[in-house]
């Protein structure tokens, strides 16, 4: 496939979502052969249910006539709470049949997190499992519709929502909150149009072909579920399996197994979770990808022979979800670079701006965000004054070849004696050390260097914690890397903060008391 062809398919894909009159629904759901399979899903005990998009586009049909009946119009924020299960697909399908705006609650969210967004969002009704129903029920005004017995009853009786109403490329159909890396979240407007760019990436990025059993295990409480295991699998009519509850490694080698499944993603936690246990003969996979935070070469070392094919890293955001990749698609694939998180996915121009990874807003057709809702301030921050470059707040670099390295968040690159430190570098020597579980590293406040390198580390099971190892792993750092950046305080901890999507919290370790 020549550059022109793929430019070709990136502007039909865009022309379609893009266009005045396009309807969410039908790009989704009801443009596909009704008897293709939409979605496997598996419940907890392996046993599983094979959906159509016949099926879905009934069902969410009949769903739609529900949520009329209870007020919903179009533009209206509706929430959901819940996990992976039919009734998540059908109840999204709905919301965006009345034109409405599907807010995503993850299911590990105390009610505080989940109250935030119902106000700042001006929620008035959540669809919630069971199991979630009572965490929504103290925000005034807001009303909970349960699945269940009652609710399916009702969807039967109801008739299917006839006619379609399209919000346009431009009209609004997720809320998304970013997950709090460094802060307080973000809602981030997702607009139809972004479908073209989830699309690029399920092609060029994970190489989703037809005869392939994809299982994107990312939650759709987040951006990488959302976008890869629900909507990107919908508009490309790809299959995807989801499974019901939290991931757990050997549960995951079994689905790999029993259906069959030949092309995964997830998050580099979940890799490094399957790394740690045995279960006899190794997995094959077409296609194994990454995405949430950088891959370790522990990882990367250890795919090949554990699932018969090499992990590849891609980088993204929640404001334009994968733009730089080490692209599976025969058209972009080229050989891993060791570090690297590949190059710009088509349909996206990356660049480094004064040491920021930036997006070319002139020259990257896909890319959809253009401000985060009723926040101007913390928009402009994300743009350069001209508008031409969208600040993405990561450091990094990019070779004579295009490859882009990942450093750190803007906010976590250490500044010690005179040196830009990214935490990444050091994580991926520390990581190496068979004491080492996980290990987070932060900059802290040193007269005499600026700051100094500080290491928390989480220890591996059966290690010895103290002096001895402390020395151990500022020696491998010095001898592995460099010796200015190594780790001035290691801090042996229990467990490192994250995000409820795995992300490592590095500013609440930076705010932690000094030898706490």
């Amino acid at each position: 496939m020549t550059a022109a062809e793929v430019s070709h398919t990136i502007d039909a894909w865009l022309r379609e979502a893009a266009a005045d009159d396009a309807d969410a629904a039908w790009l989704l759901c009801d443009r596909h052969d009704p008897g293709a399979h939409a979605f496997t899903f598996v419940a907890s005990d392996l046993s599983a249910r094979v959906i159509t998009y016949g099926e879905l586009a009934d069902r969410s049909r009949r769903m739609a006539t529900v949520l009329q009946d209870l007020g919903v119009e179009r533009g209206h924020r509706v929430a959901v709470l819940m996990g992976k299960r039919l009734e998540l697909v059908v109840s999204l399908l709905a919301i965006w049949r009345l034109g409405a705006v599907h807010v995503p609650l993850f299911t590990a969210f105390a009610p505080g997190a989940i109250s935030m967004r119902l106000r700042s969002s001006r929620v008035r009704l959540v669809i919630s499992e069971p199991s979630q129903s009572a965490k929504p029920q103290s925000v005034d005004g807001v009303s909970v519709l349960e699945t269940g017995a009652a609710l399916d009853a009702r969807i039967d009786r109801s008739a299917p929502l006839e006619g379609r109403t399209p919000v346009g490329g431009h009209g609004q159909l997720i809320e998304l909150y970013t997950s709090g890396t460094t802060g307080a979240p973000k809602a981030v407007p997702v607009p139809v149009r972004a479908l073209a760019a989830f699309r690029s990436y399920m092609h060029y990025g994970l190489d989703v072909a037809e005869e392939d059993v994809l299982w994107n295990a990312a939650d759709p409480g987040w951006a990488y579920g959302l976008y890869y295991a629900v909507l990107g699998p919908l508009a490309a009519g790809r299959a995807n399996v989801l499974l019901e509850g939290g991931f757990d490694p050997r549960r995951t080698y079994a689905v790999i197994e029993k259906f069959k499944v030949s092309n995964f993603a997830g998050a580099p936690t979940m890799y490094r979770s399957l790394m740690n246990v045995t279960v006899g003969p190794a997995a094959r996979l077409r296609r194994a990808s990454s995405a949430g935070e950088p891959l370790t070469p522990d990882v990367t070392t250890w795919a090949p022979g554990a699932l018969g094919t090499e992990v590849r890293d891609h980088y993204g955001q929640t404001e334009q979800g994968m733009v730089i990749v080490n692209g599976w698609h025969e058209a972009v694939r080229t050989a891993v670079r060791p570090g690297s998180m590949g190059r710009a996915l088509p349909g996206f121009t990356p660049a480094v701006v004064d040491d920021e990874l930036a997006l070319d807003t002139t020259d990257s057709p896909l890319m959809w965000f253009k401000g985060y809702v009723e926040a101007p301030e913390r928009t402009a921050e994300r743009f350069t004054p001209d508008g031409r470059w969208y600040l993405t707040a990561d450091t990094g670099r990019v070779d004579a070849d295009g490859f882009f390295y990942f450093t750190a968040r803007d906010d976590d690159v250490i500044l010690a004696a005179g040196y830009r430190i990214g935490p990444f570098d050091v994580e991926s020597v520390l990581t190496a050390h068979p004491a080492v579980a996980e290990v987070a590293v932060v900059g802290e406040p040193d007269e005499l260097r600026g700051e100094v390198v500080v290491a928390h580390v989480v220890p591996a099971d059966g290690a010895t914690p103290g002096p001895r190892l402390e020395a151990e792993l500022q020696d491998l750092v010095r001898t592995e890397y460099a010796a200015h950046a190594y780790p001035r305080r290691v801090r042996f901890v229990d467990s490192l903060p994250k995000t409820p999507s795995g992300k490592v919290q590095r500013f609440l370790l930076r705010q932690a008391e000094p030898g706490g």
